[in-house]
C-alpha cells in the first residue's frame, strides 16, 4: 500500500493496470457471489450479510493497513451504504429462489444503461441523441429477456431489476463521494453497514441452520466476506487509476464468469432468448461509454485541452 493509502487516491492514468486490476475484482467478485448462492439455503439473506460484513471489513483493512478508513461525506457514504444493504438483499432473495448467476448478471447489466438515464438529473450532464437511442435500445433487449411466459417472466427477476436501479444510484453517488473520500473508506463503510443491517433483519430472515454451520458452509462465507472486501477494493483501485470510460466495459465480462460458474456447480445454462436481450443490453452500453468518451473529447478540444484532466472519478 503506498503512502498515499491515508487520502484520496491521485488520479493518474495507468489504463493497463487499471485493466487488469479491474477484471481481476471482477472475476473475484463472481466468485464471491457464486460462494454466497451455494451457501444461501443453508444459512438464510441475514446470517449471509453479517459474514460478508464482518469478513469484508477485515479485508479492507489489512489491505488499507487501518489507513483511510474513516470517512468525510458520513451523511451520503451511510446512505449509500444502506441502499447498497437493500440491493444485496434484493439479490441473495432472488438467488435463494432459484434465479441462476448467468441471469442475474444478465439482468444486472442494464445498470449502465440506468446510470446514463439518472445521470441527467442526478448530476446535471447532457445525453445526445445517439446515446438516447441505444439506450432505447438496451431497454428493448431487456424485454426480450422479460418476454411473458420466458425463464425470466417471475417475480424474483422484477425484485432483481428493482435491486439494480438502486445499484445504479449508489454508483453515482459513488462517483460523487470519490471526490472527498479515499476508495478504501468507500468500501470498508459498505460491507459494515452490511453487519447491522443484517442483524436488524434476522427477525425477517432466521437463520436456517444451526448458529455455528459446518466447516464447507464456514469456509464459503468466510471467502464470501473475504472475496467481497478484496473485490471492493480492486475496484476502488482500478477506478482510481485509470479512466472510467476504459474500465467500464469490463463489467459485463461478470456475464461470462455467471455462465462458466453456474454451469460448472449447478448445470445452469440461460435460455437463447435470454443472452441474445443481455447482448444487446450490453452493446447499448458499451456504445454509450463510447460515446460518452467521444463528447469528452470534443469538449476538450473546444476548452484547447487536447489532454483533459489526467485520470477519471472513482467507483466502489
Amino acid at each position: 500500500m503506498p503512502e498515499s493509502a491515508g487520502r484520496a487516491l491521485p488520479l493518474r492514468q495507468d489504463t493497463l493496470r487499471g485493466i487488469a486490476t479491474i477484471a481481476t475484482g471482477y472475476a473475484v467478485i463472481s466468485a464471491a457471489d457464486a460462494a454466497v448462492k451455494w451457501a444461501l439455503p443453508e444459512v438464510g439473506v441475514a446470517v449471509a450479510m453479517i459474514w460478508r460484513g464482518v469478513f469484508g471489513m477485515i479485508s479492507i483493512a489489512l489491505l488499507a493497513r487501518g489507513r483511510g478508513l474513516w470517512p468525510k461525506r458520513v451523511p451520503l457514504l451511510a446512505l449509500r451504504s444502506v441502499m447498497h444493504c437493500v440491493v444485496t438483499v434484493t439479490f441473495y432473495l432472488a438467488w435463494i429462489r432459484g434465479v441462476s448467476l448467468a441471469d442475474t448478471y444478465a439482468v444486472s447489466a442494464t445498470a449502465p444503461l440506468l446510470m446514463t438515464v439518472l445521470a441527467i438529473p442526478l448530476l446535471g450532464e447532457t445525453v445526445g441523441w445517439r446515446r438516447i437511442t441505444s439506450t432505447a435500445l438496451g431497454f428493448v433487449g431487456v424485454l426480450i429477456m422479460l418476454q411473458p411466459g420466458g425463464e425470466l417472466w417471475r417475480w424474483e427477476v422484477g425484485l432483481l431489476l428493482a435491486g439494480v436501479g438502486v445499484l445504479a444510484v449508489t454508483r453515482i453517488w459513488t462517483r460523487v463521494l470519490a471526490a472527498t473520500d479515499t476508495p478504501q473508506a468507500i468500501a470498508f463503510w459498505l460491507l459494515f453497514t452490511h453487519v447491522p443491517i443484517g442483524l436488524m433483519l434476522l427477525p425477517a430472515f432466521p437463520a436456517v441452520g444451526p448458529v455455528l454451520p459446518g466447516w464447507g458452509l464456514v469456509f464459503a462465507l468466510a471467502f464470501l466476506g473475504l472475496a467481497n472486501g478484496c473485490a471492493h477494493f480492486l475496484f476502488a483501485r482500478a477506478f482510481a487509476i485509470a479512466p472510467v470510460s476504459a474500465l467500464a466495459p469490463y463489467e459485463y465480462t461478470t456475464l461470462l464468469w455467471g455462465l462458466v460458474l453456474g454451469f460448472a456447480i449447478w448445470g445452469e445454462l440461460p435460455s437463447w432468448m435470454t443472452l441474445a436481450g443481455a447482448s444487446l443490453v450490453c452493446a447499448a452500453g458499451i456504445y454509450n461509454l463510447h460515446r460518452a468518451r467521444v463528447r469528452r473529447a470534443e469538449t476538450r478540444r473546444a476548452e484547447g485541452d487536447p489532454d483533459g484532466p489526467r485520470g477519471p472519478r472513482g467507483q466502489a
